[in-house]
């Protein structure tokens, strides 16, 4: 009966021990690749995206463990950060943010999956093989709405009925063709003419507008894409120093000056795009999981912009408006 005693004290003594010397089981790591900088409080978007994950059931370090790697504006060092979450072998890789992210995660590796947030045209970049079925390592969210295009212009002509000639600025290697084809498409029904003007990058952006402080078009716009954002208050105050009306594909350009800009809403994109990785860790394929394409709008609306061009925005585009910067 001693020796039972003995024994059972024991058990009871080391039990936990031995279950503390067991191993932790790994907790996910998520890859968060991202080009802008990164800042100790979350911009919208990451904390839109943190939210749509503990909605879920993930919390970062607890269920699951994110690894941020930010370019801070550097396009050119995507590729490396890249890279280096392949090497860390993390589960998945967040590709935050349209285009460059995107791209760098792709040519760093075919079998981790990629999870995208804000894809112009997955299917023409030869990003996926079709929505329906993306038939390789990349799924998520895409902005691809080539109709956005046409209702930039409509926009513009009921703020500046006498709007005439156009100007577009664009980046050829990362703009949707799809919504180019739009644009031009409802450019002759409102009597306007465009005039394409390529910006890839700064010294393309000095050179354009060099032309347009000449040729001073009745209005301006400006497709998106990651690289653009980094113009935009040089483009905004440009435009509102030459009186010249804008729409912009970004908010971000409204909020910097411009003013209107009319684009799909990030913020929900980036929530999301938490349910693919909620998805694809419970054990499903990006390769089966289909491409969502944006469903929310935002229309922003510089007020103070307005004043300073001579502008009275009507009732009509107001009520629409999901923001009005006073």
């Amino acid at each position: 009966m001693i020796g039972l005693a003995v024994v059972l004290a024991l058990s009871l003594i080391l039990g936990p021990l031995a279950a503390d010397a067991q191993p932790r089981a790994r907790i996910p790591q998520l890859g968060y690749l991202v080009l802008a900088p990164l800042s100790e409080s979350p911009s919208p978007e990451r904390a839109a995206f943190l939210a749509g994950l503990g909605g879920l059931g993930w919390i970062d370090g607890k269920s699951i463990a994110i690894v941020y790697r930010s370019a801070k504006w550097n396009v050119e060092l995507l590729d490396d950060l890249a890279e280096e979450l392949v090497r860390m072998k993390v589960d998945i890789i967040v590709a935050a943010g349209a285009g460059a992210p995107l791209r760098a995660a792709q040519q760093a590796t075919r079998t981790i999956p990629i999870v995208m947030v804000s894809s112009a045209d997955p299917v023409a970049e030869r990003i996926v093989a079709s929505l329906a079925r993306p038939g390789g390592n990349v799924t998520g969210m895409s902005r691809m709405t080539p109709e956005l295009g046409s209702k930039r212009l409509e926009l513009l002509k009921e703020v500046v009925p006498r709007v005439g000639r156009v100007a577009v600025m664009w980046n050829p290697a990362t703009s949707n063709d799809l919504e180019l084809q739009a644009t031009r498409a409802a450019a002759r029904p409102l009597g306007i003419t465009l005039k394409l003007m390529e910006v890839k990058n700064a010294d393309d952006l000095a050179r354009v507008l060099a032309v347009l402080e000449k040729e001073r078009p009745d209005g301006l716009t400006m497709f998106f894409d990651a690289k653009s954002t980094g113009y935009r208050a040089l483009v905004a105050d440009f435009a509102k120093k030459h009186k010249i009306p804008t729409i912009f594909g970004a908010k971000e350009f409204a909020q910097a000056g411009g003013l209107m800009s009319y684009a799909p809403d990030v913020v929900e994109s980036f929530r999301r795009s938490a349910t693919y990785v909620d998805k694809i860790l419970k054990g499903a394929k990006p390769a089966d999981l289909p491409v969502e394409q944006a469903m929310k709008f935002e229309l922003v609306i510089n007020l103070k912009t307005a004043k300073a061009l001579g502008l009275t925005i009507p009732p009509s585009i107001l009520f629409q408006a999901t923001e009005v910067i006073q």
